[in-house]
């Protein structure tokens, strides 16, 4: 079975910025936040200061992934021109998406450069108070006034949003706000990251927002469920059981299989994020088609060129 990475990065440097300020890169792989506080970011043996494009390409041969959706944020620094840049370097197996901060002063010039001149199908939002714009910025409402015109742009040029609201009891997660943006607009298609990023012990909140998004232009990719059921190891039960608890709420046909490389191949590896699923017997043989592969190609697909 060939697959399709929902969700993945590739970094021409880091350049991360978030709650602890800028992100410094120290090589092999490590990093430190403004703040002093430093991490592995990257594996030693997948990059210094870097996670390029030829060494995706070489984990999705060796693990039969066909094609992988680039997404961006700001834990690793915005990445808008390499993308683009690798999308058209490996034509047919990559799709870009692009990212802007809405506080900009120019924001406007910034959409229409994304949609207008690099047309990309594909805008990425990580407004996460963990890791993305309300880990910098004061919360703001999705639905509200900041961000209801770019919602508004992306539905116009029929491009796909792609939304990271973080994990339950943040103040950038609003499963009801997306829920209303979701209803208002209605051709606009919205791909939530992360199962909305639940840890070992927010299964209730997880059921509750599944149901509230339980919406035809609403769709949810399966990256980093494994890293945040930490402490737990492959084959990740609750991660198995979240997933599960989404397919029952919503069908396999709203699922889509990603992996969120590089930071979670600090953890565990490509093959495993791949397999636990299997493991977990949460899918039929024709529902892990759709998940690891057809979904995303149906909503993905203009996108990959």
């Amino acid at each position: 079975m060939m697959i399709i990475d929902a969700h993945a990065h590739v970094v021409e440097h880091i350049a991360g910025f978030g709650r602890r300020g800028e992100l410094r890169p120290l090589g092999m792989g490590r990093a430190r936040w403004g703040d002093g506080t430093e991490l592995q970011l990257i594996p030693p043996e997948l990059g210094d200061r870097e996670f390029l494009a030829p060494t995706l390409v070489g984990l999705m041969d060796e693990n039969h992934v066909e094609k992988a959706v680039l997404l961006q944020g700001s834990f690793y620094g915005f990445q808008n021109e390499y993308a683009r840049e690798v999308a058209g370097r490996y034509p047919g197996r990559f799709a870009a998406a692009g990212t802007f901060d809405p506080y900009c002063a120019d924001r406007e010039a910034l959409l229409n450069r994304l949609l207008g001149d690099f047309q990309l199908k594909i805008l990425k939002f990580e407004v996460s108070s963990g890791a993305g714009l309300m880990s910098y910025h004061s919360p703001f409402a999705l639905e509200g006034p900041l961000m209801d015109g770019i919602w508004e742009a992306m539905a116009a040029a029929g491009a796909t949003l792609v939304l990271d609201i973080g994990s339950p009891g943040m103040a950038s997660f609003q499963p009801r706000a997306v829920a209303t943006i979701a209803r208002k607009f209605p051709q606009l298609r919205i791909v939530l990251c992360h199962l909305l990023a639940p840890t070992l012990n927010d299964g209730p909140a997880l059921r509750g927002a599944l149901d509230e998004l339980a919406l035809d232009n609403l769709w949810f990719d399966l990256a980093a469920v494994p890293w945040n059921v930490a402490p737990e190891s492959y084959p990740y039960p609750t991660a198995c059981e979240f997933v599960g608890m989404a397919r029952s709420r919503l069908g396999a046909g709203k699922l889509l299989w990603g992996s969120d490389v590089p930071c979670v191949l600090t953890r565990d590896t490509y093959r495993h994020l791949i397999d636990y699923l299997i493991q977990g017997k949460v899918f039929t043989d024709q529902e892990l088609e759709a998940v690891y592969r057809t979904n995303a190609l149906e909503l993905f697909g203009p996108a990959f060129g």
